[in-house]
């Protein structure tokens, strides 16, 4: 009699087990044979999570109002969720491909088990913690991270975020003067924490005219920064340009917050209201650099 796909994975993963004398999965307590052969293991390759797809979900899905799935990032989030389930951080009630805000907590958790800390535990994947959360049960594929710490126009950013602010000024044909760049922890309270990680910038518009502003947000929006003129009234900051990188690793939790509400149309801000700024097709750096 032929078995049905499932049928047979769970029963060539309970094999084996048996063959081998293991009772788990990558050393995982209380994996069982079902769940290797959910995970893929004991069936060829291993399965794959997308890097670039779980991370914008990480982003996105705890910001919704709704369980609605980030488009591409189903299958590698379930993946993240049913390990971090058998490594019972996460209930199985919660393994439903949406990165929402107990997998957050469930992520970050696993985190901390490594020794993490403060931006290395917030509960967005880096590429260290997923690969090792993967170890026997998937591999990780499109790897994305922030690069080195550097130092850009009198500021400190990332090598990442130097690359996109580079080609956002060679779009724009002028150069961008920097005024808060990122790694930045309480040196400007009105930044509400969105300088403590990576990826974020405050850029001048001094000498700017109204249409060079947008054009300035608009070369930043397309090249992955989730970008908006910020203007004093609506908080007590002069006229600037804020940008963070979208996906960057190292973003603080306040910044993941505001990319993920760029991505459902609002501007960044507490009271999330409509976005303002030019529209243009939101894309990671990694996205934009493929087109």
């Amino acid at each position: 009699m032929k078995l049905p796909p499932r049928a047979a994975g769970l029963m060539a993963a309970a094999v084996l087990a048996c063959l081998t004398g293991v009772s788990g999965v990558s050393g995982v307590p209380g994996a069982s044979a079902a769940q290797a052969a959910e995970a893929g293991v004991g069936a060829g390759a291993l399965p794959s999570v997308d890097m670039e797809a779980t991370v914008k979900a990480a982003q996105i899905d705890p910001r919704r109002p709704d369980n609605t799935l980030t488009p591409g990032a189903r299958a590698s989030v379930l993946l993240v969720e049913r390990a971090l389930r058998d490594r019972r951080l996460l209930d199985a009630k919660w393994v439903d491909g949406y990165f929402g805000t107990t997998t957050i907590a469930a992520f970050a958790t696993f985190q901390r088990s490594l020794g993490r800390t403060g931006l290395a535990a917030s509960g967005l994947p880096d590429t260290a913690s997923l690969t090792r959360l993967g170890a026997g049960r998937f591999t990780v594929t499109h790897v994305i991270g922030p690069g080195a710490r550097v130092s850009t126009g009198g500021v400190v950013v990332d090598a990442r975020t130097r690359s996109m602010l580079a080609e956002a000024k060679r779009l724009l044909g002028r150069d961008l003067v920097l005024l808060q760049g990122s790694y930045n922890p309480g040196g400007d309270p009105t930044s509400a924490g969105t300088h403590d990680g990576g990826g974020v910038v405050d850029i001048s518009v001094k000498g700017m005219s109204s249409a060079t502003r947008t054009a300035a947000v608009r070369a930043l929006r397309r090249v992955g920064f989730a970008a908006w003129l910020r203007n004093p009234d609506q908080d007590d900051w002069p006229w600037h340009i804020h940008a963070a990188a979208i996906s960057d690793t190292d973003l603080s939790s306040q910044a993941q917050h505001q990319i993920g509400d760029y991505y459902l149309g609002l501007n960044g801000l507490a009271g999330r209201a409509p976005d303002d700024g030019p529209k243009v097709p939101i894309r990671t750096w990694e996205e934009y650099r493929r087109h």
